[in-house]
């Protein structure tokens, strides 16, 4: 170049030697070409992000705003200075073959790795139109995103390594193969979360703001991260367990995400009644019951029915364990059945039922089966809770008593 042509003399009219002046000549290249791809690289940058923003300005569609806003396109004005210094350093360096082929090489991987940044602030883009529309609402769009960037850089580093050695592209993944089971000891944890990631989304097992539980784990809240390796839950406590994504295939876990969908929550509790309080009806007991509401529909003609069927069988009423009878226990779990059926906050549409079970050493336990219909969980709580002081109040109203193991005060009543 006739710039160099001049510089070198005038380096020699200097009194420099013509070797010395020939580095200086080949410096003062280096110095101005670098200094022309830093101009270019602001100029370019400038350009393209005018003209981006002009365009993401002029359209009503507001996914591009997110590229602009993930800085997409600013990667690319660094490709512009970086194809300048590759097509001028064979003309600073013309007698110096090896430099110039470890200069257009090292050019090579800046430019791939130029690509491999766009890519990725690409795709992270992509993750966050994503997460934004309804129809991927819940699913693990970050496991895919995070699973694309994986694929993206492991085909980059291909091609560093094939550029770096001169190597085709293609020998370098054989010698990947042969690296097989290296690569699947390395990537242990990626691998299964990303086939946990798939069996998760296509059979809908879990999807963000489900609330799951892991007793393994000690997780019990609310999903509010799925990654490619990880799922963040935020217990009820404000804790964050990290969980692993193929967790969720090779461990049980509860999914109440059935709950939140019908608006319902299952109250299922039960309360232990002394044996020793359970009895027939006498006729004063039973005038008495005459007088709750709730139930003188019912005795009336449970009543009817049970004098009806010990006339049929003819049984000896000098006897009252002859025949049917009343108890104070059914009548109560018939008071109890029908206070459910008229609570306003109870579904009727579901299962309501009050059930005996199996007597053990700590009493009869009367368990109450039914839906709330407020799924928050105060308000379950509350409702849950009103519905036992009540049942719980009632209870010696029915000449019953709830079973309770004896604290110190019954010593201390018995001692006196």
């Amino acid at each position: 170049m006739n710039l160099d042509h001049w510089a070198r003399d005038w380096f020699i009219k200097q009194g420099i030697s013509a070797d010395i002046a020939a580095y200086f000549t080949v410096t003062l290249d280096v110095i101005i070409l670098l200094l022309a791809s830093f101009i270019l690289d602001r100029i370019a940058k400038r350009i393209i992000l005018r003209v981006v923003k002009t365009y993401v300005k002029r359209t009503k569609n507001e996914y591009d705003d997110i590229f602009l806003e993930k800085k997409v396109f600013n990667g690319l004005a660094h490709l512009v200075p970086a194809g300048l210094i590759y097509n001028f350093v064979p003309y600073i360096f013309d007698n110096e073959s090896a430099y110039i082929d470890i200069l257009l090489k090292l050019i090579g991987v800046y430019v791939i790795f130029n690509v491999l940044a766009v890519a990725s602030r690409f795709f992270r883009s992509l993750e966050t139109i994503g997460l934004s529309l309804k129809r991927f609402e819940g699913k693990p769009v970050s496991s895919y995103i995070q699973l694309f960037i994986i694929i993206v850089y492991m085909l980059g580093i291909v091609l560093i390594i094939s550029t770096l050695f001169g190597k085709e592209p293609q020998t370098i993944l054989a010698g990947f193969g042969a690296a097989t089971a290296v690569i699947l000891l390395i990537f242990r944890d990626t691998i299964l979360g990303l086939v946990a990631s798939i069996q998760i989304s296509s059979n809908d097992m879990v999807k963000l703001g489900d609330w799951v539980g892991l007793e393994k784990f000690g997780a019990d809240g609310n999903v509010i991260e799925i990654n490619l390796t990880t799922v963040k839950i935020k217990n009820w406590d404000k804790t964050i367990t990290t969980v692993p994504t193929y967790a969720f295939i090779s461990d049980s876990f509860k999914n109440w995400r059935g709950m939140e969908n019908t608006g319902l929550r299952r109250i299922k509790r039960s309360v232990n009644i002394d044996l020793s309080s359970v009895k027939f009806v006498t006729n004063e007991m039973y005038q008495r019951y005459l007088k709750y509401s709730k139930l003188s529909g019912y005795l009336l003609e449970k009543k009817e029915e049970i004098d009806a069927f010990n006339q049929k069988v003819g049984a000896d009423k000098s006897e009252v364990i002859n025949g049917r009878q009343l108890t104070n226990l059914g009548i109560f779990r018939r008071y109890a059945l029908k206070f459910l059926e008229d609570h306003p906050q109870i579904d009727q549409k579901e299962t309501v039922m009050v059930r005996q079970l199996q007597s053990t050493e700590t009493g009869i336990p009367l368990e109450i089966y039914a839906f709330s219909t407020d799924i928050a969980w105060v308000n379950y709580e509350n409702i849950q809770s009103d519905i036992f002081d009540h049942l719980l109040a009632s209870i010696p109203e029915f000449d019953l008593k709830v079973f309770q193991n004896p604290t110190g005060a019954d010593f201390k009543k018995l001692n006196a």
